[in-house]
């Protein structure tokens, strides 16, 4: 079933003195569950597309739906983590700031925390913890909100190689658990493909087209899960 769907999208940022294409006619749609990865260089749209999507900004052109309803203000709620606030209370503080922490709000909390491994931590500080934990309670965190679409851009940026292997893994595990969709940004190719069900490719002055295996006559093949790539190229 579609949950997201973008659907001739384009924007121009307009200064006094130019207009700059951002995106264009860009369609992307996202079935219930699906992890997508948007890759791409610097530049090309991939942190505006997620803007796009939360609502934070409008498009020039074309509309972004949820759930089959448009999108044309905020959609959702931002977290934060504060450093002078423990993981369960950083993890309820999504609910108190909604005015919905009930019982009900806290045992879903401290369940998540205990399901994914932090149950020894939840009275801990953020400072108290590893960066690969610190991820995973930012994650746990976003989960209470119950939100329908996790939008995560370049998560994974600040850690090192080894952690970031872990942690992947880690984000993957947790939001596959929870039968999330999920849109996530990237520079990292790897990252991407061993994370995604699908990846879009964006790339400078966008012109958008779809391949899948079969035009290709082969089938890409990552971590068990099957990619489609759908491209993003420049007007020639």
């Amino acid at each position: 079933m579609e949950i997201l769907k973008i659907e001739d999208v384009s924007l121009i940022y307009q200064t006094n003195e130019a207009e700059t294409e951002a995106l264009k006619d860009v369609n992307i749609s996202i079935e219930e569950g699906e992890f997508v990865a948007v890759i791409g260089p610097s530049g090309c749209g991939k942190t505006t597309v997620l803007s796009l999507i939360a609502g934070l900004m409008r498009p020039t052109r074309g509309a972004i739906y949820l759930d089959g309803k448009k999108i044309d203000k905020p959609v959702g709620d931002i977290g934060y983590m504060f450093s002078w606030r423990t993981i369960l209370s950083n993890t309820l503080l999504g609910p108190e700031l909604q005015g919905k922490k009930t019982p009900e709000a806290v045992a879903y909390a401290e369940e998540l925390i205990e399901k994914y491994g932090l149950g020894e931590f939840k009275k801990a500080y953020p400072r108290q913890l590893s960066g690969g934990m610190r991820q995973r309670a930012a994650l746990i965190r976003t989960l209470a909100y119950r939100p329908k679409i996790l939008l995560l851009d370049e998560p994974f940026s600040a850690l090192d190689y080894q952690t970031r292997l872990s942690v992947c893994d880690d984000v993957h595990r947790i939001i596959k658990s929870e039968k999330k969709t999920a849109v996530l940004v990237t520079h990292d190719i790897s990252e991407a493909i061993s994370l995604a069900d699908r990846i879009v490719v964006l790339s400078p002055r966008h012109r958008q087209k779809d391949i899948h295996p079969r035009h290709c006559g082969h089938t890409a093949q990552a971590a068990g899960r099957r990619i489609f790539f759908s491209v993003v190229r420049r007007d020639i």
